[in-house]
This record gives structure tokens, sequence and C-alpha cells, in this order.
């Protein structure tokens, strides 16, 4: 689905389970990969070169703030990604969405905005001062399968 070359986020240091819950937030460094469900916040280093992946059957309830993210699965919260965010078909965002690089595929939907934020620059969720450095980009993209 995605090219091969922004696949090198393969390893995975911390891996919350298909039939694990974490209630609270996860900090982590390295690579994350999310089967179950996070209730809470999952954070990573801006300049960790960290990256977090959630699978179709994953679930962040919090805010995602990782350099790298890949996701497939269902974030309610904001998405803040300094690098890029990969979004497959079946990834659905409850929230807004920073980034500095973006792939969408065809069925991913994002309930909220697209904010675009410059290279080197930390997302910035502080909605007073969202206005004063991001593009702003109401959207709703919602597949028509």
């Amino acid at each position: 689905m995605f090219s091969k070359k922004h696949q090198k986020h393969s390893r995975v240091d911390t891996l919350v389970g298909s039939n694990s819950q974490v209630n609270g937030d996860l900090h982590f460094t390295g690579g994350c990969h999310i089967n179950g469900t996070v209730k809470g916040n999952v954070v990573a280093d801006s300049d960790s070169g960290s990256a977090l992946s959630i699978s179709e059957d994953g679930t962040v309830e919090g805010g995602v703030t990782v350099p790298h993210v890949v996701l497939n699965g269902i974030v309610r919260g904001d998405v803040a990604a300094s690098q890029r965010v990969e979004l497959g078909a079946t990834a659905r965002v409850i929230g807004n969405v920073y980034y500095n690089l973006i792939e969408m595929a065809i069925g991913a939907e994002i309930n909220g905005k697209l904010v675009h934020q410059p290279e080197g620059q930390v997302p910035l969720l502080d909605s007073k001062r969202e206005s004063e450095s991001g593009k702003e980009s109401p959207v709703k993209i919602v597949s028509a399968s």
C-alpha cells in the first residue's frame, strides 16, 4: 500500500496487544505498535525519530504527538506529527491533524481540520496559537465506497 521507502519504521520496541487496554498516557521512544486500546495520550519526543503504527483494530482515545504516524485504526483526539502522517484506507481521526507531510489512502476519514506545520516546527496543539502558525483547512473526508 505504501511505498517501501516509508516502511523504514518497522522496528517495534513497544507493543499494545489486541487484548490489551492502557489507561493513561503512553510515552515511548523508537517504534510503537498498537493493536489494542489506549485511553490516554500517546507521546514521543519530536526530535527522537520515533514512529507509531496503529492497526485496523487499534484505538487511541486521546491525543497523538509522534514524529511519524502510520494509522489504520481510530484516533479520538488530535494527531500531531512533526515529520509524516500516513493514513491507510481504514484510518479514522475524530480530531485535528497537524502534519508536515501527509499521505492518505482512499477511504481514510478525518473529522476535523488539517493544519500544515512547516518542517522543523513542533506541531502546535494549543488552539489559541493554531491560527498564528499553521494553514488551517476545515476538512471532512469520507469515502464514497
